[in-house]
């Protein structure tokens, strides 16, 4: 009997830890963006910098569509990925504004830089932030227009 309080407290943990997060709170977001421009310029590929929280849901979509949809291979095949956690739209604002990204239209949004740290596109205008209505397919086909672009 004296294991069932502790049973309790540790299922009453999991229940409120909530899912994985998908953004480091913590990182330093520009050493992330530099370490992530010398790997490109090595595999001469682009930057995909991703702006997006762990509490946003379409985040979490478009997460999970890099690592299992159909956009997975197209991503991986494309570009160099780093995730920058904007918070509650109070971390990381100024590297999202240097690239012409507006996180007031939404998240998640990217911008994809050369291998040199040029700006070669934005979403600036809340393409992504409806991920999770775009679905699987509707990313793709937003990444099938980007990557051609590049």
């Amino acid at each position: 009997m004296r294991f069932l309080p502790a049973l309790l407290l540790a299922a009453a943990g999991l229940v409120h830890a909530g899912p994985p997060a998908i953004y480091d709170e913590g990182a330093d977001a520009k050493a992330a963006i530099r370490a992530t421009l010398a790997e490109a310029e090595k595999a001469r590929l682009p930057v995909l910098v991703v702006f997006g929280a762990n509490w946003c849901g379409d985040c979490r979509m478009l997460d999970a569509t890099f690592k299992t949809g159909p956009s997975a291979p197209l991503i991986a095949k494309h570009f160099k990925v780093v995730k920058v956690d904007v918070g509650r739209f109070d971390r990381n604002v100024d590297i999202a504004e240097t690239y012409r990204v507006p996180l007031k239209k939404g998240i998640p949004a990217v911008a994809v830089l050369s291998p040199q740290g040029k700006l070669l596109y934005a979403t600036e205008g809340g393409e992504l932030a409806d991920a999770r209505g775009m679905g699987d397919q509707g990313v793709y086909d937003f990444f099938t227009r980007v990557t051609a672009a590049k």
